[in-house]
């Protein structure tokens, strides 16, 4: 096995790859340009809105605009908000977000639907590949970054995958240098919170209190500002929407085989609700124990990034596919050590597992009963991990003179 494997490294070489990307590039364009021409009136082929999720967003951000922000909690006038957008039923999108994301959502309505959808993913795209970019250092190939196949899924969601990559990446590129931005930049994704479970727990481990401190400051400022732009009200009514937003677990109102976490793995395999909050629940709190020890273990300053984007997609148990465009962030990691260092023995063939798996997993725990996207991404933290003990090994151990004699190092 470990043989097959090996030659399976070997065959996956920079200019296989890039050849295969080339490919992968010009079948999403063709499918994206086909998609857009069978598409009438912001409707696509198969009945359904473009930017589907979008909806949700731009339906929130008319009802505030006129004066009711509270309704974007009430699924019944938020969704006729929706059907009215294209004045015919489209379906409903729910709306679970903290009331600071309406601050982020405000704006969308001030255009017309398509224009406003264009523009959210357009800016959204951009920063997250800046992000990307920056993580992967030069050498990486702009397409690699466009045709990341969980890119594809949230541009079909018109989803927000692309905002809290950014966010997370660019807080955690931060970290060295501008440690109050960088918690600012995290703070900011209390708008998604499962995404950020992660956040304290390293910050606290990695001793740096003025970016904790700045991301506690940022999340009781926005909170602050949404109170102050909506009112108290708007609290009342995101609170009396959550038992419908547990139920999305519980009683299976969003499809397991669409969600990508522990929690949605024992669910498609036909485990109870309670059995797969018990595994999720160990898995989560294994994650957490991994990132912090790795954090404590590992004195380079740079360890968080990797580590963190990882642990806090193992820890959510509401991860949908497009929130898999955070894997760039690692992915983009591994590739700029690889570039520096070269590759470690079956280092490649987890990238490329991670890197094909948004376009496969749904497929596969559909179809197949076959979820894989917590191994997946198990498989890819073990990976980081393996990489910077490695490192830290290396340059921690004594020069190689001082190893041959012990008197050459005194």
């Amino acid at each position: 096995m470990s043989g097959l494997v090996s030659k399976l490294d070997e065959f996956l070489n920079t200019d296989r790859l890039r050849a295969w990307n080339h490919v992968l590039a010009a079948a999403l364009l063709v499918c994206i340009l086909g998609f857009l021409a069978l598409s009438s009136h912001g409707i696509d082929p198969t009945g359904k809105p473009l930017g589907t999720d979008f909806t949700s967003f731009y339906a929130a951000s008319q009802l505030t605009l006129a004066g009711h922000p509270e309704s974007a909690y009430d699924p019944a006038v938020h969704g006729a908000a929706q059907n009215a957008i294209f004045g015919r039923e489209v379906g409903y999108a729910a709306y679970f977000y903290p009331p600071l994301f309406l601050l982020i959502c405000l704006p969308l309505a001030l255009l017309p639907y398509l224009w406003s959808l264009a523009i959210w993913q357009g800016l959204t795209f951009a920063a997250y590949a800046r992000v990307v970019r920056r993580f992967a250092g030069p050498g990486l190939d702009a397409l690699a970054i466009a045709t990341f196949p969980a890119v594809l899924i949230n541009l079909g969601h018109g989803q927000n995958a692309f905002l809290s990559a950014a966010l997370f990446g660019a807080g955690l590129l931060s970290l060295n240098t501008r440690p109050v931005l960088a918690g600012v930049l995290l703070g900011c994704l209390a708008y998604k919170p499962q995404l950020g479970i992660v956040i304290p727990f390293a910050l606290i481990a990695a001793r740096r209190w003025d970016t904790f401190a700045a991301a506690g400051a940022t999340v009781v400022a926005l909170a602050a500002l949404a109170t102050f732009a909506f009112g108290t009200e708007i609290w009342r009514a995101f609170l009396a929407n959550m038992p419908l937003a547990g139920a999305v677990l519980e009683q299976g109102l969003v499809d397991a085989y669409k969600m990508q976490s522990t929690y949605a793995a024992v669910r498609v395999i036909g485990g109870t609700h309670a059995a797969a909050c018990i595994i999720q629940g160990l898995v989560s709190v294994s994650a957490l124990t991994a990132l912090v020890w790795v954090i404590m273990r590992t004195p380079r300053g740079d360890v968080e990034a990797p580590v963190m984007a990882l642990a806090a997609l193992l820890v959510s148990p509401f991860l949908l596919d497009y929130d898999l465009v955070i894997l760039a962030l690692p992915l983009a990691w591994l590739y700029a050590q690889a570039r520096r260092t070269g590759f470690m023995p079956h280092e490649k063939l987890v990238m490329l597992a991670a890197f094909v798996l948004p376009l496969v997993a749904r497929t596969l725990a559909k179809g197949a009963h076959l979820p894989l996207a917590p191994l997946v991404i198990a498989a890819l933290f073990a990976v980081v991990v393996r990489r910077l003990l490695r490192d830290v090994a290396v340059e921690s151990a004594p020069p190689l003179a001082s190893q041959l004699h012990p008197a050459l190092g005194a």
